[in-house]
């Protein structure tokens, strides 16, 4: 179930490709927010991050990160025990 329905959900082909992987299992907020921030000034525009998160905090974090800083949120998944977020770098 997606967090955010308005969000258009592409294949599985599509949101397993990522330039960059960052993996904030186990950690609360701010952490994953931080550490997506640092790996995303480290990337080049249009380069995406796959992020695995387990605080449900995240989702509101990220949504806001891109808007605020010129980034997309590709898609988002809510597993059972995790979320994932791909985020293209503006």
């Amino acid at each position: 179930m997606s967090m955010c329905p308005e969000i258009a959900l592409p294949s599985r082909s599509r949101m397993t490709k990522s330039d960059q992987k960052l993996d904030t299992s186990g950690l609360l907020c701010p952490e994953p927010l931080m550490l997506v921030r640092n790996q995303v000034r480290s990337m080049n525009s249009g380069e995406v991050l796959h992020v695995i998160a387990t605080d449900p905090s995240t989702g509101r974090d990220f949504h806001n990160f891109c808007r605020f800083m010129g980034h997309r949120l590709l898609a988002e998944q809510q597993h059972t025990d995790s979320f994932e977020y791909w985020i293209e770098k503006g």
